[in-house]
């Protein structure tokens, strides 16, 4: 049964069902256009195949063509996995999902009621905002030009959260605006880093309280 809970930097509640716990792991958002050029979908191939063993969170809509096989390759790992559908919660889980949230790897979260029973639109462009909401990071493989995903990594930006892509010509608009080229290595080195400081920040408090 899912359950209601908010969401810091998003308005209203949402909805949940799965494992919360996934919530509190090092959150990597993923944005893709439906269409996507040759070179990047590879290349964002062998980026999900270095994430999937990770102890971090990959948070999306697994909606596009692009960020559906970025689920079938995190589906073979061990990382969490945050499905936020454009529509509310289904009633009838996928087989293939309730495994995984019986196991505790998954989490469904939607800030849509019972009555949008269908993806639309924008319900999309709530979903992704929400997507990247919940992100410590956000990672957009490809931006389609004047699209509403062009336009939310304009705004994620300017929230100063952090936005990574591939440096390729493809993405010349999105590296202006401020997006940070992106490797396996430099997004698992911004995870560690923010980790090692979640915990000296935690530690300094504790030594606060005792004193």
């Amino acid at each position: 049964m899912a359950e209601e809970c908010s969401v810091d930097g998003f308005p209203g509640t949402v909805s949940l069902l799965g494992n919360p716990e996934i919530l509190k792991r090092r959150k990597i958002g993923l944005i893709c256009s439906v269409k996507c050029p040759g070179s990047i979908i590879l290349r964002t191939y062998d980026l999900m195949q270095s994430l999937r063993n990770e102890n971090v969170a990959v948070v999306s809509g697994f909606h596009s063509p692009m960020e559906r096989e970025c689920l079938n390759i995190l589906l073979r790992g061990t990382c969490g996995i945050v499905l936020c559908p454009a529509r509310s919660i289904p009633k009838r889980i996928p087989s293939e999902f309730k495994q995984l949230i019986e196991d505790g790897r998954m989490l469904m979260l939607s800030p849509f009621d019972e009555k949008h029973k269908r993806p639309t639109s924008d319900a999309s462009v709530l979903r992704n905002k929400l997507v990247a909401a919940l992100a410590d990071m956000v990672f957009v493989p490809y931006a389609s030009p004047g699209s509403k995903t062009e336009e939310l990594c304009k705004e994620i930006i300017g929230w100063g959260k952090a936005l990574y892509t591939f440096d390729s010509e493809y993405n010349a608009g999105l590296m202006e605006m401020g997006a940070q080229a992106v490797t396996t290595v430099s997004l698992i080195r911004e995870y560690q880093h923010n980790t090692s400081s979640l915990i000296r920040q935690n530690t300094d408090v504790e030594e606060m309280e005792c004193r």
